[in-house]
């Protein structure tokens, strides 16, 4: 919110980022936190996946796939406070900066979801099955969550738009300069 023109951030096909903001973003130590984490988090999400599936289907397994469930939500909340802070040193917000919004809102999302679980298994709430269940949900946001995310790196592939055209953009799609 505080030094943040929430105006810089909407897609107008400049790219997502400002000049400043791709420097702050290539400059940070956080970018590569980001890029270590997500593949990470991922990998483990698909390891874990198989032990609950496995667990679901057989009815083997429990130790194993809770394990991994508590896991794949501890990378979860590793990334989640770094990307919080990247965001802060990028966009002079933690979260749900405007060219991040729907991806932090789905976060939150993904975040509830993995901690409903880990409230499940640890106060013993519904049956394993249950428990599993709901890792099964959270894991569906997170494909979510990810594939906003593939998103957005793409985009931020875009080279960054120029202060001085972006004022005319904004005028040309209606928005505010």
């Amino acid at each position: 919110m505080i030094g943040v023109n929430d105006n810089k951030n909407r897609g107008t096909g400049f790219g997502l980022y400002t000049a400043e903001q791709r420097k702050r973003r290539d400059d940070t130590v956080w970018t590569l936190v980001q890029g270590i984490l997500a593949p990470l988090q991922f990998l483990v999400f698909a390891i874990s996946t198989a032990f609950v599936v496995n667990f679901l289907a057989n009815g083997t397994g429990l130790w194993i796939a809770t394990v991994s469930v508590i896991a794949k939500t501890m990378i979860l909340y590793t990334i989640m406070v770094t990307g919080a802070i990247w965001e802060k040193v990028v966009f002079d917000r933690y979260l749900f900066a405007p060219a991040f919004f729907w991806e932090d809102v789905v976060s939150m999302l993904v975040i509830a979801l993995h901690t409903a679980y880990l409230a499940a298994w640890l106060f013993g709430f519904g049956t394993p099955v249950e428990q599993m269940w709901i890792a099964l949900a959270a894991y569906t946001a997170y494909v979510v969550n990810a594939a906003q995310f593939l998103l957005k790196f793409q985009q931020a592939k875009r080279p960054a738009r120029p202060e001085a055209d972006y004022a005319g953009a904004a005028l040309a799609t209606g928005g505010d300069s």
